[in-house]
């Protein structure tokens, strides 16, 4: 795929899991009634918002690796019953989603890099 179509892919799954993680700890199931400290569990996929909309490899790179821990929470509580381990799931779904996508988006800007700017060779003396 183009970067361009990596690019929106990881915009998508990026707004989706950051909308979940709020959602989640916000109202539909927090940890405990009212609310919970848990929703700034958010906060390091609002950093990485400016430089995926502008496509940048830098941050697909460090957002894959973030991601996991994304993956390893809805692992945990994904045998919680009702609607958490639900969430659960669709948190696992998201961040796996997520983490192709910045791998997809950082690989192709790379090709896209060594295309237009080929390596030069040093004189040889």
């Amino acid at each position: 795929m183009r970067p361009r179509t990596w690019s929106r892919l990881v915009n998508v799954a990026l707004i989706a899991l950051l909308a979940l993680c709020v959602l989640w700890e916000g109202w539909l199931a927090p940890l405990w009634p009212g609310g919970s400290l848990l929703i700034f569990k958010a906060m390091p996929l609002t950093f990485a918002l400016y430089g995926v909309w502008h496509g940048r490899r830098y941050t697909s790179q460090w957002l894959s690796m973030v991601t996991l821990f994304y993956f390893l929470e809805g692992a945990w509580r994904m045998a919680d019953p009702g609607l958490t381990g639900a969430l659960a799931r669709v948190e696992i779904a998201l961040s796996v989603t997520l983490f192709v996508a910045t791998v997809g988006h950082a690989h192709s800007k790379g090709q896209e890099t060594d295309v237009r700017q080929p390596a030069t060779k040093p004189p040889v003396t």
